[in-house]
C-alpha cells in the first residue's frame, strides 16, 4: 500500500528500507532462468554467492544459496552456464540491496536449449520474421561494408582477407564485440544499430567462427533476431559452419556457411568481373560485326538490282513508252481532225447547196411585205400594195397590180 508523506513529514531511510523488505517477504519463490557471470564459492563458507545475468539484456542480480544446494550441481555448472534457479527475493536493509536466496538450481541443458529455441524459432516465424519476401537482394559492388566480429578473431580475418583479394578497392567498417557470453547479445545488437544508421554502409556481416550449441546461443536470441528483421541494410549471417544453424540466419537476408563464404558472397571478384567484361565485349564485337556484315551483304544485293545498277534505264523505257504514246496521239489526232474537215466541207456544201442564196443565184426572187414576211400566196396581198423583192446580187421595191 501506498504511504502517506510530505516533505514536513518525510519517512527515514531505515524506514523506507524496513518497508520495502515487508513488501519483498511478501513475494513468493519464483523460478527464474539466467547466465552465471560470478560464481564465490570460498574456502570453508556455508554460503556460495552468483551472480545471474540475463543474457539480452544489461541486468543482472545477485544470488546466494548454501553450499548443499550448489554442491548438488557443482560438476555442471561454472562460469557461462545457463540455470534456472527456484529462489526468493530478500532485501537487505542495511545496504539496501536486493538479492535471491536460491533453493534449488537446476543447469539448462542443450536438449531443453534447443527446443526452447525451436519454440522461438516457430513464433517468429508466424509473425512473418522469416518470411522471403522480406529479404533485401545485396548491392552488387559495396562500397562499405559494415562488420560485426569479435576482435582479433579468424572471422574478421578471413573476412577482411578474403574481400580485399576478391577486390582490393573495398573498404569496412569493423565493430568488435564480444561473439559469446552474457556480453555478446548487447554489444552485437548495438553494433548492428550502429551499422545501420551510417548511410554509406551498404551491406552488414554478423561473422562469427564454429563454436557449440551454448556459445552461439546469442546468435538465436529474440532481440537481436528483432533487431536485424528490422534493418534497413541488407544483413549477412556468417555464424559457425555449415551445419550450425542459429536463428540469425533465419532472419538474415543471406546466409554464408562461414565467415569466407561471406566475403565471396557479398564482393565481386576482380579477376571474374574482369573476365565477364571481356566475354561481353566479345560477343558485343561479334554482335556488331555480324550485323555490320548482314547489312552490307543487304547493301550489295540491292546494289545488285537493275533499278539501283541502271538506275536511268527505267526512265528511259518509260520515255520511250511517252514517245510511242505521244506519236499514236499525234496520228489519233491528225485523223480525227482530218475526217472531220471532210464532213465539214461536205456539210458546208450541201448547206450552200441548200440555202436560200444559191436558189436566188439561179434567177428566183423572194417577195417580202413591209412586216418582213415572205409572200407564198397571192392572197396574202392586196392590189397596190408595195412589196419587196430579195434577188441574189440585192433587192428593190415592187408594186402589186390587179
Amino acid at each position: 500500500m501506498a504511504v502517506n508523506t510530505t516533505p514536513e513529514a518525510p519517512l527515514p531511510v531505515g524506514e523506507v528500507s524496513r518497508l520495502i523488505g515487508g513488501w519483498i517477504d511478501r513475494l513468493g519463490a519464483v523460478w527464474v532462468e539466467g547466465q552465471i557471470t560470478q560464481l564465490s564459492r570460498r574456502p570453508g563458507a556455508g554460503v556460495v554467492f552468483l551472480t545471474l545475468r540475463d543474457p539480452s539484456y544489461d541486468i543482472s542480480v545477485g544470488v546466494t544459496c548454501y553450499r548443499q544446494v550448489f554442491d548438488a550441481v557443482a560438476d555442471v555448472v561454472s562460469e557461462g552456464a545457463r540455470v534456472v534457479v527456484l529462489a526468493k527475493p530478500e532485501w537487505y536493509a542495511p545496504r539496501g540491496q536486493l538479492s535471491l536466496r536460491a533453493a534449488e538450481i537446476r543447469p539448462v541443458g542443450v536438449g531443453e536449449l534447443l527446443a526452447r529455441l525451436e519454440q522461438l524459432k516457430k513464433a517468429l516465424a508466424r509473425e512473418g520474421l522469416f518470411a522471403p519476401e522480406r529479404k533485401k537482394p545485396l548491392p552488387f559492388l559495396p562500397q562499405l561494408i559494415g562488420l560485426v566480429c569479435g576482435r582479433a578473431s579468424a572471422a574478421e580475418r578471413d573476412v577482411l582477407e578474403n574481400a580485399r583479394h576478391r577486390w582490393p578497392a573495398v573498404r569496412f567498417e569493423v565493430r568488435n564485440v564480444a561473439v559469446q557470453g552474457v556480453h555478446a547479445v548487447p554489444q552485437v545488437v548495438q553494433a548492428v544499430k550502429e551499422l545501420d544508421a551510417i548511410d554509406d554502409v551498404d551491406v552488414i556481416i554478423v561473422a562469427r567462427g564454429g563454436g557449440s550449441v551454448e556459445d552461439l546461443l546469442p546468435f538465436s536470441d529474440e532481440q537481436l533476431i528483432r533487431t536485424v528483421a528490422q534493418c534497413r541494410t541488407p544483413v549477412v549471417s556468417a555464424i559457425g559452419h555449415e551445419p550450425d544453424n542459429p536463428l540469425l540466419d533465419q532472419v538474415a537476408d543471406v546466409r554464408a556457411s562461414t565467415p569466407t563464404d561471406a566475403a565471396k558472397k557479398v564482393v565481386p571478384d576482380v579477376g571474374e568481373e574482369y573476365e565477364r567484361v571481356r566475354l561481353l565485349r566479345d560477343r558485343a564485337r561479334r554482335c556488331v560485326s555480324a550485323l555490320v556484315e548482314r547489312e552490307e551483304r543487304g547493301l550489295a544485293h540491292a546494289l545488285a538490282r537493275p533499278s539501283i545498277e541502271d538506275p536511268h534505264r527505267m526512265i528511259d523505257v518509260r520515255a520511250d513508252q511517252v514517245a510511242d504514246l505521244l506519236d499514236r496521239g499525234r496520228r489519233c489526232l491528225r485523223h480525227q481532225l482530218d475526217r472531220a474537215d471532210s464532213e465539214l466541207t461536205h456539210t458546208h456544201a450541201r448547206v450552200v447547196a441548200l440555202s436560200p442564196a444559191a436558189t436566188l443565184k439561179r434567177g428566183y426572187a423572194v417577195l417580202q411585205r413591209a412586216d418582213g414576211h415572205a409572200v407564198r400566196d397571192p392572197g396574202e396581198v392586196e392590189a397596190g400594195e408595195a412589196l419587196r423583192a430579195r434577188v441574189s446580187e440585192g433587192e428593190f421595191s415592187v408594186r402589186v397590180d390587179t
